[in-house]
């Protein structure tokens, strides 16, 4: 996919409020002063940069951070990308590292596996502890590429209602003949165990939707106990339906809260 206007990083805005009302929490988030800091956050599977945009860019930019949303490389190798991606992100220095589903599994990997390299986490909507098996998000996405490659992905997609169908409409489309071994490949990989989320040492702030029953808040929990020093934040699929910034509040609120207690 070649890079175009909207493909480019999301540049930080200097002297920012100090503090901005999280509308999901209902209180006031204390912010770290605008810096250069980078937040490399990758999609989730079948997903793609565009969403990560629309839901981190905003929070991210009054977070004082910019905003680095690579394009998910379809095919087989989707998680490879992503892995060379956060590599790429890191060249310079320590990063803050991050995703949605998949790609929070993906960065939580990478960060237990690379701490000189990862100087915080937000992730959202975390899908399964350690290997997929059974996980709804596995079984999702496996039931959809067997179905893409039996009807096609318009039929598919014309399928599922609402805002996520208007998502999937737009996303799944520009995976063309890959979006199907793309599904696969997220499908199967693994996450974080327990015992590697137990060795991240950097801030982690988790965001959740409590009624979303593919991606379990119990997943979620299970993480934020797991790692030392996070935090996690709450909403809901149907608040993202009308303001999709609320996932991102959630995640960049938490990280701010964890980052605060390390002091």
């Amino acid at each position: 996919m070649g890079a175009g206007p909207d493909t480019q990083p999301i540049r930080s805005q200097g002297n920012r409020a100090g503090w901005e009302l999280d509308k999901d929490q209902v209180v006031s988030v204390t912010h770290p002063a605008a810096s250069l800091a980078t937040a490399v956050i990758l999609p989730g599977t079948g997903s793609d940069e565009v969403f990560v945009r629309n839901v981190f860019s905003g929070p991210l930019r009054a977070a004082g951070l910019e905003l680095l949303a690579p394009a998910p490389e379809p095919g087989k190798r989707l998680v490879e990308g992503y892995v060379a991606a956060l590599d790429e992100a890191c060249g310079n220095g320590p990063v803050v590292v991050g995703g949605v589903s998949l790609g929070a599994h993906v960065a939580a990997l990478w960060a237990a596996r690379h701490p000189d390299r990862c100087s915080g986490l937000l992730l959202a909507l975390p899908a399964w502890t350690g290997e997929p098996g059974a996980a709804p998000a596995s079984v999702l996405a496996r039931a959809s590429a067997a179905d893409v490659r039996a009807r096609g992905v318009a039929a598919v997609v014309a399928d599922v209602p609402g805002w996520l169908g208007d998502e999937l409409r737009r996303s799944w489309r520009r995976y063309g003949d890959a979006l199907a071994d793309s599904l696969d490949a997220g499908a199967a990989a693994p996450g974080p165990s327990a015992q590697e989320l137990s060795g991240i040492q950097v801030p982690v702030g988790i965001g959740c939707c409590v009624d979303d029953p593919v991606h379990p808040d119990e997943v979620a929990r299970q993480w934020v106990d797991a790692v030392p020093l996070g935090c996690l934040r709450t909403t809901r699929l149907a608040v993202m339906a009308v303001d999709p910034e609320a996932l991102g509040r959630a995640a960049v609120g938490a990280f701010l809260t964890a980052t605060a207690r390390r002091g």
